[in-house]
């Protein structure tokens, strides 16, 4: 086959991918709307099993109701099932696009934004995927699938560029893992942003509020979010760490200076600076709870901030080519 070819197909299984995530984001709604529908008890035991689950095996208590059959239970858990083989079978779809757009560019294909929109938003549902082998987290499976969709969405229909050769500046090693580490980082961000959010919520609801909203009496307690979204974002932080060492020393090689406080380069240290202090306040000073949980997200808007925003509106030696 042709690189244009190759190419072609890619985008057909691009599009496929955001088609499987799109019904898999609607069973995964579907999965919300029973374990909201469901009887107090029944939802109670259903938190039961997800705190055990997420404490990895420990005992909770339960305060919302007393214990009862786990009458209706069933169903939500089969649709979060359903829902989530149907993300792994979108995200094998989509780790194929991005082989297929490699073969056909003849590098690794993360070289402008709409390849590495594919990449990364290939590795934030695959940072999801994996991490189910850790902790039961389907609950999060609407925030990922639906990111994953409008990602995807976006960068097909204004990203898109053909395969072309690489700019001088980025025939180099240090593209690989400068951005892979990069790429990574923000999977674990967005994972723990969305970890932080239900935890925003669930926190409302153990403060008496939010109480009609029966599905968060199905996943774990505000404090269990906490400390799994502080971890998960423990990794991101390290990834990043290395992405602006990584970053320093190809910028020396191509450039001739580890820093020249490019605009990319301002807010990929603004990024870590926000979750050094995230992990500094949660370590020192106590910020646990609702402050750690609105820290969090404010340090994955400022990464979608620098992938959109800084990306297409700032100019400097970071633009992206083909755009």
């Amino acid at each position: 086959m042709t690189p244009d070819t190759l190419a072609a197909w890619s985008l057909v299984g691009v599009y496929s991918a955001a088609a499987v995530y799109l019904v898999a984001f609607v069973v995964f709604l579907l999965d919300l709307a029973k374990r909201s529908a469901a009887p107090a008890g029944a939802a109670a035991v259903a938190s039961g099993n997800a705190e055990r689950t997420a404490s990895g095996g420990s005992t909770a208590v339960l305060v919302d109701a007393p214990p009862a059959p786990p009458t209706g239970v069933a169903a939500p858990n089969r649709a979060a099932r359903v829902a989530l083989a149907l993300t792994a079978v979108g995200w094998l779809v989509q780790v194929a696009a991005i082989f297929l757009r490699g073969v056909a560019a003849g590098r690794v294909p993360w070289a402008n934004m709409f390849e590495f929109a594919l990449m990364g938003t290939g590795i934030m549902v695959g940072v999801f995927l994996f991490a189910q082998f850790w902790k039961d987290l389907r609950f999060l499976g609407t925030f990922i699938t639906g990111l994953a969709v409008l990602l995807l969405g976006l960068a097909t229909r204004n990203l898109y560029v053909d395969v072309v050769p690489l700019p001088p500046a980025l025939q180099s090693a240090w593209l690989v893992v400068h951005v892979l580490v990069a790429i990574l980082g923000t999977g674990f961000f967005a994972l723990g942003a969305g970890i932080s959010i239900v935890q925003l919520l669930q926190s409302r609801r153990e403060a008496g509020k939010l109480q009609r909203v029966r599905m968060l009496r199905t996943v774990p307690g505000a404090d269990v979010l906490e400390r799994l979204a502080y971890r998960v974002n423990v990794i991101g932080f390290v990834l990043w760490t290395f992405t602006l060492m990584f970053g320093a020393i190809w910028a020396e090689r191509a450039w001739g200076r580890y820093w020249g406080w490019d605009t990319k380069e301002v807010w990929t240290f603004v990024i870590w600076v926000v979750f050094a202090g995230y992990i500094h306040a949660r370590a020192t000073r106590g910020w646990r709870g609702n402050r750690s949980a609105i820290l969090a997200i404010i340090g994955f808007a400022a990464v979608l901030f620098n992938f959109t925003v800084v990306n297409l509106f700032f100019t400097g030696l970071h633009a992206y080519s083909g755009l």
